[in-house]
């Protein structure tokens, strides 16, 4: 399916990839070759009331949502907790605009009712599905263990942020997969009998 409109998404797909891929390898230098402050936020201390420091109308409270936690000097762990913190989501959109791009590129080569293009498009949704929790645990893990190291009563459980709408994307894109593969079959057939 060589169209102008195909063309054009696989060209933005792959410089989107490329562009990933720089973002990806430009933050983990600038992390790993960083040596401020490590910054993290938490919610631990949600609802809390934050004194009277606040320049609030009579009768009203503050309370905050999110607590930043910034560590000045931090240790080799306390860094690679922040490393841990940000870039495994930097990775997962790298991968999954790279078979993206890969999908992209054998539509225009191949079409899209063939079996290598639903191969692809499986996948890519198994890729999503499974890759975006399992991102969000090690990225939670991550920051759960930074937030730890600078204030151990914060406790230590993964702060999760489950990614609904990426399972349920990479879902539709297994099964869309499967029926394009179906396809994909049935067409070879009627081809064999014409």
């Amino acid at each position: 399916m060589d169209t102008r409109l195909t063309r054009f998404l696989a060209r933005a797909a792959h410089w989107l990839t490329v562009l990933s891929g720089v973002a990806f390898v430009g933050k983990a230098a600038s992390r790993l070759l960083d040596d401020g402050d490590v910054c993290v936020e938490t919610g631990f201390w949600a609802n809390a009331t934050l004194g009277n420091e606040l320049p609030v109308v009579r009768g009203v409270q503050g309370s905050g949502t999110l607590t930043r936690l910034c560590q000045e000097h931090p240790s080799g762990m306390q860094r690679l907790g922040d490393i841990g913190a940000q870039l495994p989501w930097y990775l997962f959109a790298f991968v999954a605009l790279l078979l993206f791009s890969r999908l992209l590129g054998n539509v225009v080569e191949q079409g899209p009712f063939v079996a290598a293009t639903a191969q692809r498009l499986r996948t890519l949704g198994w890729f999503v599905a499974v890759g975006a929790p399992l991102t969000a645990l090690a990225s939670g893990w991550s920051q759960s263990a930074l937030v730890g190291s600078m204030a151990p009563v914060a406790g230590s459980g993964p702060i999760l942020d489950w990614p609904w709408p990426l399972l349920l994307t990479g879902l539709t894109a297994v099964i869309m997969g499967q029926a394009m593969r179906e396809g994909a079959r049935m067409r070879e057939d009627l081809e064999g009998t014409i």
